[in-house]
């Protein structure tokens, strides 16, 4: 038996490596995929052109400007001396937020009172972008207040409040995107290698071949699935060494934890490939097939979006998507170094996902057969 099926395994692997289209997709666009995401998709800001509008011209409010354009997240593209440009620049689009001091900011500062306001005007359009600026932009002034208070002796609450993060210190949102791509590249080779599978044979007319030969139904959906199997554990160890060693994101926990719920993610991935596969009578069709559950898979997997914001009935959904429960296995063991045995509750569904669509992709392969 494992010899037939050990010939079926070097067949279907002939077939992807001798297919030029086959090796450009397993090697060329996970690579730059991972470094478009990795540089391109982030949190964090960098560079916002801001405009300065300061009517107080003192040393205090120099200062206070200093920190701002000393910061990297922000660039001083425009200074506005009067009124009438505030709505031209923001209109335009020439900076995305405002700050404007007012003439009696350092005298009200000088006094101690709490009437020493800045004005931040911001473009809400980009709603999101816009709240990472201002909170930016409140920690600045907050840290000022505190110098400030400090240097001239002024009283200070008894209370302050300070922030720890924990997990990712730094707040880098690239730790986040990195994790986050590991499962995402992972999901779409090994779906598009095994949605093809049997499509290909049935596009360039080897199926009946397969039929005729010695093997069963079952060696020979287990030589479909091997190859899947083997391409993306390798995808996955690729991604992974390039997330660690290059993108400097921390590998906190074991090893053994991480590869548990790469093979059990790729097993699930594995099932659902070859149920497209087993529907599709053309190449195309399965690409589409797999485009169709890509899609869906990762906007429910909580990698840009967290799932507890999302309606009751989406969230159950989402216990359908292995995807998302491998995210927090990779986040859990790279990031919190959380051990096996707390991520049972995700290694379990992934395995139970991965026998269903395996058994119901079997039945359709039967069905499709006779």
């Amino acid at each position: 038996m494992w010899a037939m099926v050990y010939a079926l395994l070097i067949k279907e692997f002939l077939a992807i490596i001798k297919d030029k289209k086959s090796r450009l997709v397993l090697i060329v666009p996970p690579i730059i995929q991972l470094f478009v995401f990795g540089y391109g998709a982030t949190y964090d800001l960098n560079q916002v052109p801001i405009a300065i509008y300061n009517e107080d011209k003192s040393s205090a409010s120099r200062d206070f400007i200093a920190r701002f354009t000393a910061s990297p997240a922000f660039n001083e593209t425009l200074t506005i001396t009067h009124d009438e440009q505030i709505s031209v620049a923001l209109d335009t689009k020439k900076v995305l937020a405002i700050l404007h001091i007012g003439q009696h900011f350092s005298r009200d500062l000088m006094a101690g009172r709490k009437s020493a306001v800045v004005q931040i005007l911001i473009d809400g359009r980009d709603s999101n972008t816009a709240l990472i600026a201002l909170n930016y932009m409140q920690t600045i002034l907050a840290k000022f207040n505190l110098d400030w208070a400090k240097q001239h002796h002024l009283s200070l609450p008894p209370a302050q409040l300070q922030i720890r993060a924990w997990f990712n210190p730094n707040l880098e949102s690239r730790l986040f995107i990195v994790t986050g791509i590991i499962g995402l590249l992972t999901l779409v080779v090994t779906i598009i290698v095994t949605a093809l599978s049997i499509a290909r044979e049935r596009e360039q007319g080897t199926f009946d071949q397969l039929l005729v030969t010695p093997l069963t139904p079952f060696q020979i959906l287990l030589g479909k699935a091997l190859p899947g199997l083997i391409i993306g554990i390798i995808e996955a160890s690729l991604i992974i060494f390039i997330a660690v060693f290059w993108f400097k994101v921390p590998m906190v926990g074991s090893l053994a934890a991480l590869y548990l719920g790469v093979v059990l993610f790729v097993f699930s991935v594995i099932g659902v490939g070859l149920m497209i596969s087993s529907l599709a009578v053309t190449q195309q069709q399965g690409l589409l097939g797999a485009f169709l559950f890509i899609v869906p898979a990762i906007i429910l997997s909580g990698f840009a979006t967290p799932i507890a914001n999302m309606p009751s009935i989406v969230q159950d959904f989402t216990l359908l998507n292995p995807l998302r429960y491998f995210l927090v296995i990779v986040r859990g063991v790279l990031l919190k170094g959380l051990p096996a045995e707390v991520l049972v509750a995700q290694y379990w569904p992934l395995a139970l996902i991965g026998c269903v669509t395996l058994t119901s992709a079997a039945w359709l392969f039967r069905r499709r057969m006779y």
